[in-house]
């Protein structure tokens, strides 16, 4: 096929291990062809949410679209499941770190999420080692020999998957014309690229998971993104999966557009509890009447968790695709076995609450978590790959089921607040270490769960909320309480090396600010190196 030629990518960024791999001018090519095809929708669409958030903060609230009406009417399917991905059951995520990625693919896992985005912090030295970790995991040539023990991969492996970053991603290290390239499609371009022809010689396939999705617009842009790739490298239409996270409130209102638009590479949609926790406060921050209360009242068993979970698995299995459940992020210890038994019943009664409610699969953290997940699904599977055939018609959720934030005998209390300021510094000083997936308090915490402590405290002070235990949230409580979580925190740090004191100077930022900022990580970006 001959192509035009186009100008290359500008790269600003130094040398590190791996970059001639991931960087050929072949490859970099591809991504500059991706980014003038489709760069100018994408900043439309962010464009446009930026619109639907000043709607939303004059008191405009989402409802299923009139316009798509016919399409959630009509009948029709998303293509099937390829054979690795038609059994789902139990799938662990964390970032494409070398060690992380080889413990995942070794963990009995039926598929193992690659993550570019929550749990990764893409700082350049990450990005470019998580693609060349992604080459030798599908070359089956992934190893580690460190701390003198060595790490090798299995015989049977997860299904790999990739979560490139979101669409309000920059990738500032690469330049086109003066202005960085999308993260996503820096992320998919490389990883597809160098690795989409050798997963189907191999009887697998590019496999992806798509982020932060507010509309099925933006689900149209991938499909686009997703026939110009396949076209441009020669591999059959088709091809590519993906599974749609919805982690947005937005997107629940539209999860049969999402897979209509996707539908000739749809997998499946994932419910991400903790960033559409996220998203609630963030759509909603100005109407004091959906105020959050302390993030452990938060669960799957509150009104609108449960709606959008039952939706979720009525809508995939109306389409044929795969309803797959939540994080259990809790990580096990050796240290406390009462609470390692207090948790694991939690995980259990997760699991199976999801199992019961018709889910095909569910998501751990933990490679020790994988067998009580499996455990849970397999008593309602009974054999079966997936439990596609409960269609759940019983279920008419209603747009105000959605937005019911409404949790009897729940409040915002100073352990709340506390909680919320130990858990954000924790993550943030991580973060800006370029650790993205961190161990907090017995949890797994990505950059999901340190927005929602910090939008929770935005919230709560932008409303001057009551404490249970007596008080108001103000900024000065906030600032006394930050004072003593920090120090807190640097005790429990105690002498490693850490950024505290500019996590909590971005905390504060994001607090104490009279606007909302929309996602941490953009501030957070321009301190990585």
């Amino acid at each position: 096929m001959t192509r035009a030629m186009v100008a290359p990518l500008a790269i600003r960024a130094p040398q590190v291990p791996g970059i001639d791999r991931v960087l050929t001018p072949e490859a970099t090519a591809f991504v500059r062809r991706l980014h003038d095809r489709f760069d100018g929708r994408r900043r439309e669409l962010l464009a446009a949410r930026e619109e639907r958030q000043r709607r939303l903060d004059a008191g405009e609230r989402p409802v299923f679209l009139e316009e798509t009406r016919a399409v959630r009417d009509a009948d029709w399917r998303v293509a099937p499941a390829p054979a690795d991905l038609d059994r789902r059951t139990v799938e662990i995520t964390g970032p494409v770190d070398r060690k992380m990625m080889i413990n995942a693919l070794n963990s009995g896992a039926d598929v193992f999420m690659a993550d570019f985005e929550d749990s990764l912090s893409p700082t350049w030295e990450n990005v470019i080692a998580g693609q060349v970790n992604c080459q030798d995991a599908v070359r089956r040539t992934l190893s580690l020999d460190a701390g003198g023990k060595q790490y090798r991969l299995n015989e049977r492996l997860a299904t790999l998957v990739i979560r490139p970053r979101g669409w309000h991603l920059p990738e500032k290290h690469v330049l086109v014309d003066g202005e960085p390239v999308s993260a996503s499609l820096f992320d998919f371009g490389l990883f597809f690229f160098h690795n989409a022809a050798e997963t189907l010689a191999r009887g697998s396939g590019p496999y992806f998971y798509l982020p932060k999705m507010e509309s099925h617009l933006e689900a149209r842009l991938w499909n686009d993104v997703f026939v110009f790739a396949q076209e441009q490298l020669g591999v059959p239409r088709g091809s590519i999966r993906a599974t749609v996270l919805i982690e947005t409130i937005l997107a629940a209102f539209e999860m049969d557009e999402i897979l209509y638009e996707l539908r000739e590479h749809a997998a499946g949609l994932n419910a991400g509890r903790w960033d559409y926790i996220f998203s609630m406060i963030k759509k909603f921050r100005t109407d004091p009447n959906m105020v959050l209360p302390d993030r452990g009242e938060v669960t799957m068993r509150v009104p609108f968790m449960r709606a959008y979970a039952q939706l979720l698995v009525k809508t995939c299995h109306r389409r044929g695709a795969h309803a797959m459940g939540g994080m259990a992020a809790f990580i096990p210890t050796r240290k406390d076995p009462e609470l390692n038994e207090k948790a694991l019943a939690k995980v259990r009664d997760d699991k199976v609450r999801e199992s019961r409610d018709g889910f095909d699969g569910t998501w751990v953290a933990h490679p020790d978590l994988v067998a009580v997940a499996r455990t849970a699904f397999e008593e309602v599977l009974e054999g079966r790959p997936h439990q596609k055939q409960v269609l759940r018609q019983e279920l008419h959720i209603q747009p105000h089921q959605l937005i019911n934030v409404r949790i009897p005998d729940t409040g915002v209390s100073h352990a709340g607040v506390e909680q919320n300021i130990a858990v954000a510094l924790h993550y943030i000083d991580s973060w800006l270490r370029g650790v993205g997936a961190a161990a907090i308090y017995n949890l797994m915490e990505d950059a999901a769960t340190a927005e929602i402590s910090r939008a929770q405290l935005w919230q709560w002070l932008h409303h001057g909320v009551e404490l249970t235990d007596g008080g108001r949230m103000t900024a000065e409580l906030y600032r006394s309480a930050r004072t003593e979580q920090l120090e807190r925190v640097r005790a429990e740090l105690g002498d490693a090396p850490n950024r505290l004191d500019e996590a909590a100077e971005l905390l504060d930022r994001l607090v104490l600010s009279g606007q909302f900022e929309a996602f941490l990580t953009l501030p957070g970006y321009e301190m990585l190196d």
